[in-house]
């Protein structure tokens, strides 16, 4: 059995924590400087892992390959399943001229411009958040936002601040599955932590973006919409984040928060209509619908929320499972606990990880979980079939939206399971507990600094869920290193992270082509929202510095395994 050794040079931990960054250095010098492509990025990093791990790390050729693998097909599923499933969903909508049916039934609710930032930059592209994530909210709001008429400098702006309160519960909560299978930490406790730190910024959002974009006086005077929706995304992301999961917080906090707008539109205006500096004239082509075609616009996203509850339930869920795993095939190693999991040949248990990072040397289980048919990404893999047939779509345009999303999803595919190869390489080689002890020494500011860690992890990777892949066990061995609350720091790497959102060089990129501005933009927008970004990442590190010693009793607390 081979055995950790967290100070491999030379016996230093801080010489050696150095050496352990090499691969997040090279991610950012690919990403950030080159401005090289995600996926070559993310190879090019896990190459480096993999030279690091066996000349400094000394880790057997053949566990360093089958950690990669293991972590690359994570990478494959539960995670690119559900992103594709949703993306196809999405494409459906998008190709069946549904979602144009969508865009005008939320473009034509209000003029004044505030209130249409809310609408579409907030409650609207929290959806798209929710139900495809990764640079959709911004494409799609910031497109609709210039489309009305707004200037494409603010319509970018707005989408990236405004894409800061979802991100956490992206994409079916994918960033929250994520971090749950990469620190051991079950998904309720994490969900619950990472809806209650985001919904405490979710409120004030929509207020800060308002007065951001209009100042505080002009704000004030829609204090009723802006009041109406923070309130109502937020009380329905801790809701559904804390008594539900992950998979629905975005989708069914976003619907009650568009509801509760429409109702709002509905029955109060502003006493003065807000237009914006160099605004166009809003001689919109906005078509009329009728309720009939606006409810089976919005069809598949209903039975995405249908199917996902109902794949969630545990009974349900229960049964899936146990039909599942007794027709999985006997040559496969099962593991002796938890249903379709899978003991990694060559793998689990070949590692032994030893004192700080745990209190005496253990075996590193290695399980993976092959539940298929329960998985949230056949869920709303199933739903996008329903809907195809209750829409009336031939089969043969079902396989080439299938096909369409293949291909507009390979490289992201790939950049995936790279960067989920690269953090397990990381985690069972012994890197990660490097670094995490290192951190350590920044003793009791460290769930400040936690917050620190996910922010950059968001802003070099421009995702959520590459920064839980990258740092979230990173903020697990921390903790306890520490004695402080793992769940609570693994949360806030998440929680925290989506502040980095708005200046990553991938975000900044999808909002300035979906607005039609030119790549020259691109550092007057970094410019706009860096401030806003170190603000709300310090807000969120000072909010993690309250749960760690003010209020620890309410962060749940998990039994050590």
């Amino acid at each position: 059995m081979w055995q950790h050794n967290y100070a491999p040079l030379a016996g230093s931990l801080g010489v050696s924590a150095l050496v352990a960054a090499i691969p997040l250095i090279v991610l950012g010098v690919m990403l950030g400087v080159l401005r090289k492509a995600s996926w070559i990025s993310a190879l090019t990093a896990l190459g480096s892992a993999l030279l690091v791990s066996l000349t400094v790390y000394g880790m057997p050729v053949q566990l360093a390959v089958i950690s990669t693998l293991y972590g690359a097909a994570y990478g494959l599923f539960p995670i690119a399943w559900i992103v594709f499933a949703s993306i196809m969903l999405y494409r459906l909508a998008v190709d069946t001229g549904k979602f144009e049916i969508i865009k005008d039934s939320v473009g034509s609710l209000t003029d004044d411009r505030r209130l249409q930032a809310l609408f579409i930059a907030f409650s609207f592209g929290a959806f798209i958040e929710g139900a495809a994530g990764f640079g959709a909210p911004v494409a799609v709001s910031g497109a609709m936002l210039a489309g009305l008429g707004f200037n494409p400098f603010y319509a970018a702006g707005i989408c990236l601040l405004a894409n800061t309160a979802p991100v956490a519960f992206g994409s079916i909560g994918i960033p929250v599955t994520t971090l749950a299978a990469v620190t051991g930490l079950p998904v309720l406790p994490l969900s619950a932590m990472v809806g209650r730190l985001c919904a405490m910024i979710s409120i004030i959002i929509p207020g800060y973006l308002l007065v951001v974009m209009a100042g505080p006086a002009r704000a004030l005077e829609v204090w009723p919409a802006i009041v109406a929706c923070g309130v109502s995304f937020a009380a329905m992301q801790f809701f559904v984040s804390n008594y539900i999961g992950p998979e629905l917080t975005d989708i069914m906090s976003s619907l009650t928060c568009i509801i509760v707008m429409v109702v709002v539109l509905k029955l109060w205006k502003p006493a003065n209509i807000m237009r914006l500096e160099g605004d166009k004239d809003a001689s919109l082509t906005l078509k009329r619908h009728g309720g009939g075609e606006i409810f089976q616009a919005w069809l598949p996203y209903l039975l995405l929320v249908v199917f996902v509850l109902a794949w969630g339930e545990p009974s349900m869920k229960l049964a899936i499972d146990t039909w599942t795993n007794g027709v999985m095939p006997d040559f496969l190693p099962k593991a002796s606990a938890g249903l379709n999991g899978i003991n990694v040949p060559g793998l689990h248990n070949a590692i032994q990880r030893v004192q700080p990072v745990v209190a005496q040397p253990a075996p590193y289980a290695a399980v993976y979980t092959w539940n298929w048919l329960s998985a949230s990404g056949t869920a709303c893999f199933l739903a996008t079939l329903l809907a195809a047939v209750l829409l009336g779509v031939k089969p043969a345009q079902v396989v080439s939206i299938y096909k369409a999303t293949f291909r507009q999803l390979a490289y992201a595919m790939l950049t995936i399971a790279s960067m989920l190869g690269l953090a397990y390489l990381m985690n069972y080689s012994g890197m990660t507990s490097t670094l995490g002890l290192a951190l350590a020494g920044t003793g009791a500011a460290f769930p400040f600094f936690s917050a620190v860690v996910g922010w950059l992890g968001v802003f070099l990777t421009g995702s959520d869920t590459s920064a839980n892949a990258l740092f979230g066990n990173l903020q697990v061995v921390t903790a306890n290193a520490l004695a402080l609350n793992p769940v609570l720091t693994a949360s806030v790497n998440s929680a925290a992270g989506v502040m980095g959102k708005m200046i990553s060089v991938q975000s900044i990129a999808v909002a300035v082509a979906a607005t039609g501005m030119t790549s020259e933009d691109e550092g007057r927008l970094f410019r706009f929202t860096i401030k806003h970004s170190v603000l709300l990442m310090v807000a969120m590190g000072i909010i993690s510095m309250l749960f760690a010693y003010v209020f620890p009793s309410y962060v749940p607390v998990v039994a050590p395994k």
